[in-house]
This record gives C-alpha cells, structure tokens and sequence, in this order.
C-alpha cells in the first residue's frame, strides 16, 4: 500500500474513477432496460446483483491482468486484418448490443407475442445472464484502459469499487427516469446500438474516438431535457386552463 503516500497515485485515482464512472453509464443504461423486463419486486435486487457482479467481474479481470494483456496479441488474421482475443470479444459483443437493441425497439414500438408477454415469464438468471455477458466486454476496456493510467493494481480495485458504489446510488434513479418517460428508453435503446456500433468497429480496428461518442449521447439527452421540459410547460398550462 506505499501507493497511500504518493500524490501521483491519488491523482491517477481520481482520473480512473471518474473514468469509470463514465465508462459505467452504459452499463447502468443497460441494466435499467433489461430490470424492467422483471416484475417490479425483484427489479431493484436485479440491478444491485447486475452491477456487484460488474464490480467482481473488473477485480477478477484486474488480478488477472497478465491474461488480459495476453488478450491483446494477434490469434489470425483475415485478408490482412490482425484479430486478437479481445478484438473478438468487442466484435461478439458489439453485434450482440446492435441484436439486443434493435429487438427491444421493435417490442416497444410493434408489440407482438414477447411484448405481450407477462413479466412473470421473465426469469432472473435470464436477466442476470445477458448482463453478465455484457459486462465482460464494458469491462475489458476499461481495464485496459486503467493498466494505460496507473501503475498500481490496488488503486484500479479501488477505483473500481468507489465507480460501482457510484453507480449503485443512481441505478434506481436512472431506472425510475427511463420507466417513467418511454422516449428516453427509445433514447436509452438507441444508446445502446451506437455503444454496440462503437464496439464492432473497434473490434474491427476502425477506432472512433470516444469523445464523438460521449458527445453525441450528452447531445441527445440534452434535447430531450428540453423536450420533456417543453411537455411539461404545455401539461401545466392544460391543466391550469381547464381549472379555469
């Protein structure tokens, strides 16, 4: 722990948990979509299990990192293209995201027999399975990305675990938000296609700056804060009007 008394050490934390925190919107994202598919009393225990198992699987990941370093090396190559481990897993996850997220919109705005379906018939391992899933490939990222910034493996674990607990106060809201207001689920189930995108080319060795994609996201939520705002305004004139 002689990390407790390096300055540089405490600025790398405080990079790397924002890091994480931001890297972790997805995942929240995510969680919150797949939790409403549960009936209303076990969704909460769903997201906590969802994101405890995100935080275990990053510690894991973290301990092992000389098996994620080893994920980076080449394994074939396809017409010039050098894939790795890892180029496979973001590519597998990204066509997984972009299959998951256009599904759940054709539900939410075709219906058909799944969306007519109770909630009942939605098990919780199910749930718990695609998140798991999920996180491994939110996670490799990050890792890696932490491994680039700090030099200690204790101060990536703590990272880890301040992000998660982040994470863990604002799921219910997020959940709450997106239940409450379908057009940000729309938004939110289009997030996850341009993460899954995101991935997929990444996988491919096509790099999209992170920045373009944090900007697009904070760009759209920002106008539907105006949208939702704007609807309100109109509610509250309505209702002010027939009390007249």
């Amino acid at each position: 722990m002689e990390w407790l008394s390096d300055p540089n050490a405490w600025i790398a934390l405080a990079s790397l948990t924002a890091l994480e925190i931001v890297l972790g919107i997805d995942n929240i994202v995510f969680i919150s979509v797949l939790a409403q598919k549960l009936p209303v009393e076990h969704q909460a225990r769903v997201r906590t299990l969802g994101l405890a198992l995100a935080m275990a699987g990053r510690i894991v990941l973290l301990l092992g990192i000389s098996w994620v370093m080893g994920l980076t090396k080449e394994l074939f190559s396809i017409g010039g293209l050098a894939l790795s481990g890892k180029d496979l897993i973001l590519v597998f996850g990204g066509l997984f995201l972009l299959a998951k997220g256009t599904r759940e919109i054709h539900h939410t705005m075709e219906g058909g027999p799944d969306h007519t379906e109770s909630k009942g018939t939605v098990t919780v391992r199910s749930v718990l399975t695609q998140i798991v899933i999920l996180d491994v490939v939110f996670s490799l990222d990050s890792v890696i990305t932490a491994v680039g910034m700090v030099e200690y493996v204790s101060v990536m674990i703590v990272a880890v675990v301040i992000a998660v607990s982040v994470m863990l106060l604002a799921a219910g809201r997020v959940s709450a938000f997106i239940a409450k207001h379908p057009t940000v689920k729309m938004l939110a189930l289009a997030f996850l296609i341009l993460v899954g995108v995101t991935l997929l080319a990444d996988g491919l060795h096509f790099h999209v700056p992170k920045g373009y994609i944090y900007f697009a996201m904070g760009f759209s939520l920002f106008v539907e804060f105006l949208n939702l705002r704007a609807a309100a305004r109109r509610k509250a004139k309505a209702a002010k009007a027939a009390a007249h």
